[in-house]
């Protein structure tokens, strides 16, 4: 893809599905916040405990449906053609806004509830087709970039929905605007809709169960097989979680601690939602078009930092309420309150992009579906747990500024948690991190590396961070082999051991040690993985590229799989290589943030892969830059 993410929006493989589910997010919550604002303000007679009651019900009533279809819908979504599938659901939809336009001539509240629960079902069978359509639409160096624009997309759609449907109500004759406004809107996302591209079934032979129960099960089973991919889904859900006590808070919040009037609760809104879509779009960026999980634990330390600091910003009730929005950004400390919220939506942005990415990624194409209509499940699933705990938590005395404090610290707890389970992601962040603090980093041919399947990268070795800017360039987990000093290297040694790095020395000096290492390489091979080796076996002593040892052909001859050859460049320059004493190695900043290249080369078949021929191959790739 030439240029930024936002090529994308010129194609006809992503730009009509974008526009079709961004039209119906704005859909869905036109029609949701006109519902809201009817049942409290516009139907006579109904108590304070009955507008609680029948808001609750609505909340209830669209989720409901995520728990009794989403099963069903995935394996829909698998078995058959997806753009027609979701012409079909487009098409359904405009019958439903003309239905919800009879509830609203009528006034009838159950009548409109029975719709709101039948707009729930259409959500829950287009989230499988949401995510698992896109592998199949956009290029591996476009996952990123396509989920981020899906993301910023759907919340902006989210927050202008939200406000479309207040203006509306609040015309003469509201709910004759917004009858129009759903039906005229659902129209336009069919249209789109129909520039969608053929996306094939992924498992056209799969015999459909229409269980709920047991399909569901049977997709949470699959998940425990795939440990990255299970806590990527619960890391989602938990996104979910912490937004839903985040935003079900904010209007209370924004009147009794903020001070503001109902001009300055749609602008916190706003900062939110801006804040998860600015996030979702500056993933592409900072991850260089490639799966960086790395930005997760930035995101959820983000999250984390600044909610605490919301809670810190202002603890009390405001002096001063009935603030319009112009008094409120004015008044002292509220621009603080303006970039923690903005900063905890784009820590938010960081947080779920790249998971959504990794489990496109690392899940099996004929599975995604059902695999996502999982993660619906337990996103509503954990949406009702968090509006449990926040009604129990405000129940036991907890204010507002309190109940958010609390989330902002048990999101740590749950961050950590996931990340002791997936060391991975940890160490994708310090990789991540180092690569970006200590080098300016260039990576070309990162196509060729495979995005499935066992392979063996062979890469020149020049500086004690190779292994981390290998690392930190390829997507897909690495098992590297190194000499078991630089394994052994204090503060580095938590990296490699989280990325499962295979020590290994010379027969000489250990050949136990040396024979255990080829196992656990043949193993890594066996299972599918990437394994990385330098072959000159010791870092270059002049910036030279020494002769490759046979190490390599022996582990093809034991398993034969494809060869990435990779080429350090510039590395002999910066810090960390052999070049001069060590003291003149630490001077600054001649070499401190060095310009240097990873260039990639083509896969070889193992058949044509020698060490001779390999050591040729990166040669030829570094060219003359040491």
């Amino acid at each position: 893809m030439a240029g930024s993410q936002f090529e994308l929006l010129r194609t006809r493989r992503f730009a009509p599905f974008f526009l079709t589910q961004a039209l119906g997010a704005f859909n869905d919550n036109v029609f949701k916040n006109a519902l809201i604002i009817l049942i409290a303000f516009q139907i006579a007679g109904l108590t304070s405990e009955q507008v609680d009651f029948y808001s609750n019900l609505a909340a209830g009533l669209f989720i409901l449906p995520f728990f009794l279809l989403s099963a069903n819908a995935g394996q829909w979504a698998e078995k058959y053609e997806k753009s027609r599938s979701i012409r079909w659901i487009k098409f359904a939809e405009i019958g439903l806004m003309a239905l919800a336009g009879i509830g609203f001539w009528l006034g009838s509240l159950p009548f409109l509830l029975g719709v709101l629960f039948l707009m729930g079902a259409q959500s829950a069978a287009f989230g499988p087709l949401k995510y698992s359509i896109l592998p199949q639409a956009l290029r591996p160096n476009e996952l990123v970039g396509g989920n981020a624009l899906i993301e910023a997309g759907t919340f902006l759609a989210i927050l202008l929905g939200t406000l479309a449907g207040g203006a509306l109500m609040g015309l003469e004759s509201g709910t004759s605007w917004v009858s129009a406004a759903l039906v005229l809107i659902a129209v336009a996302g069919w249209l789109a809709a129909r520039g969608i591209p053929r996306a094939e079934a992924t498992a056209p032979d799969l015999k459909l169960n229409w269980n709920p129960v047991t399909e569901t099960w049977r997709s949470v089973m699959f998940l425990r097989g795939h440990r990255a991919v299970l806590n990527s889904v619960l890391g989602v859900s938990w996104f979910w979680f912490f937004g839903s006590i985040f935003l079900a808070q904010l209007p209370n919040y924004t009147r009794l601690y903020l001070g503001g009037d109902q001009s300055v609760a749609p602008l916190v809104l706003m900062l939110f939602a801006l804040g998860i879509g600015a996030g979702s779009l500056l993933c592409e960026v900072f991850s260089r078009r490639t799966v960086e999980i790395g930005l997760v634990p930035l995101g959820a330390l983000g999250m984390t930092v600044f909610g605490l600091d919301l809670y810190f910003a202002r603890p009390e009730m405001a002096a001063v309420t009935g603030l319009d929005w112009r008094q409120f950004l004015a008044a002292p400390g509220n621009l603080r309150i303006c970039v923690d919220l903005l900063a905890i939506g784009v820590s938010g942005g960081f947080f779920t992009v790249p998971l959504f990415a990794l489990i496109q990624q690392r899940t099996p194409r004929e599975r995604l579906s059902r695999v996502i209509a999982a993660n619906n499940i337990l996103n509503a699933a954990f949406m009702v747990v968090a509006a449990i705990l926040a009604i129990a938590l405000l129940h036991l005395g907890l204010n507002v500024p309190q109940l958010l404090l609390a989330t902002a610290i048990l999101n740590a707890v749950v961050a950590i948690h996931i990340f002791t389970l997936v060391p991975e992601f940890i160490a994708r962040f310090v990789a991540y991190l180092l690569a970006k603090l200590l080098y300016r980093l260039e990576v070309t041919g990162l196509e060729h590396v495979p995005d499935d399947g066992p392979a063996v990268i062979v890469c020149n070795h020049v500086s004690y961070m190779d292994a981390v800017l290998v690392l930190g360039a390829v997507p897909r987990p690495t098992r590297f082999v190194m000499y078991y000093k630089i394994f052994d290297l204090p503060g580095m040694n938590v990296v490699f051991r989280a990325t499962r790095a295979i020590p290994i020395a010379g027969s000489q000096e250990d050949p136990a040690l040396m024979e255990r290492a080829f196992s656990e390489i043949d193993a890594a091979l066996a299972q599918g993985e990437l394994v990385c080796i330098f072959p000159e076996g010791a870092l270059t002593k002049d910036g030279e590229i020494a002769e490759f040892r046979r190490g390599v052909e022996r582990i093809l001859q034991a398993r034969p799989v494809p060869v990435i050859p990779m080429a350090l460049r510039g590395m002999w320059t910066s810090m960390w290589s052999r070049r001069d004493s060590r003291l003149h190695r630490m001077r600054l900043p001649r070499r401190f943030r060095a310009r240097v290249a990873l260039a990639i080369g083509a896969a070889v078949p193992p058949q044509e892969a020698s060490a001779a021929s390999l050591e040729a191959r990166v040669r030829a790739l570094r060219g003359d830059a040491s």
